[in-house]
């Protein structure tokens, strides 16, 4: 879709980024990723797959132009977004809750209007089964993954109030 995008209105911000659902952004040095990451290992080990529907185009005002879950997906998604929002403790996070695949950004409205008029119809499943960790390269000003986190359905253990006799 990147690719049918480019040749019908040339270069766009987010041209070459692999799809993905953005949960937060943030900076950080070496030594806090490497906390964050055992965070993010925590709270990926209690949640389950998903299944997720996407099934509609949309846009933002600031030129986004997006693939959007169905209402069950949107809902499920947003769930293990608050898990992670509320979970990961960071001064400068920028939090996502509004779950959604860009496909560009920064579209001048010429542009958008052109996306929404050659995008009509989509209607795609996949298995949310993993959060994946990006860092910025100021190189090649792209993302890049640096680690992958599964989902590893492992429910914590529910602490039960008894009375002792």
């Amino acid at each position: 879709m990147k690719d049918q995008l480019a040749n019908e209105v040339g270069w766009y911000n987010s041209r070459n980024s692999v799809g993905h659902i953005t949960i937060c952004e943030f900076t950080a040095t070496d030594e806090i990723i490497e906390i964050i990451k055992k965070q993010i290992s925590q709270l990926c080990n209690s949640l389950s797959p998903i299944n997720v529907n996407v099934n509609t185009f949309g846009s933002f005002p600031n030129g986004a132009f997006f693939i959007a879950p169905d209402s069950d997906s949107k809902k499920d998604l947003k769930h293990i977004m608050k898990h992670f929002n509320k979970s990961l403790r960071l001064h400068n996070m920028k939090k996502s809750d509004n779950p959604h695949l860009s496909i560009a950004r920064r579209l001048s409205p010429e542009n958008l209007e052109k996306a929404n008029q050659f995008f009509n119809a989509i209607n795609l499943d996949f298995i949310c089964d993993s959060v994946v960790l990006r860092q910025f390269d100021e190189n090649v000003k792209q993302f890049f993954v640096i680690d992958t986190f599964p989902f590893t359905d492992n429910p914590k253990p529910q602490l039960i109030q008894g009375t002792l006799f």
